[in-house]
């Protein structure tokens, strides 16, 4: 099960506008950073942006998964982007991404941070979901994809 408020549609967004890895990666710290008072999204992004310097976390079939842990956070937080251009996000199979769900939790929190990520990871593994995703007309439908998308046990297509 996902924490409480770990996505909501506040932080869900469909940008036509965003045309870079760097501009989804900033547009995503801005929509985390709204999650909790005093995360500053210049910080969040400098996160993500030194995770993705390890390597991409564009796992491929158009989806990314950027994320990073973050002291200043005491729960885990998400937010979605759909990008219905798609952009070079160095997948591993050089598609372009146009789903892409952040992931930040607390610092000390590996274990939950490995879980969310392999949850998250067998969500947008399910090819129906993800068309769904696309498809999907406003935040609301959105929200309510991924949640029924977290309720799927691992491995469900």
């Amino acid at each position: 099960m996902f924490p409480p408020n770990f996505i909501v549609t506040d932080r869900i967004e469909s940008n036509d506008d965003i045309q870079s890895k760097k501009r989804a990666l900033q547009r995503l710290s801005e929509l985390l950073a709204s999650s909790a008072p005093g995360l500053d999204p210049q910080r969040v992004f400098d996160h993500l942006l030194e995770r993705e310097r390890l390597g991409s976390t564009g796992l491929g079939h158009g989806i990314a998964l950027p994320h990073a842990r973050m002291p200043e956070l005491d729960r885990a937080v998400g937010a979605f982007l759909r990008l219905p251009q798609g952009i070079g996000f160095d997948a591993i199979d050089d598609r372009p991404v146009d789903l892409a769900f952040a992931l930040l939790v607390p610092q000390e929190a590996t274990e939950e941070h490995l879980q969310l990520l392999a949850k998250l990871a067998s969500m947008f593994g399910n090819p129906r979901l993800t068309e769904s995703l696309r498809r999907a007309e406003d935040t609301e439908a959105i929200l309510r994809l991924i949640e029924e998308g977290e309720a799927l046990p691992a491995g469900a297509v």
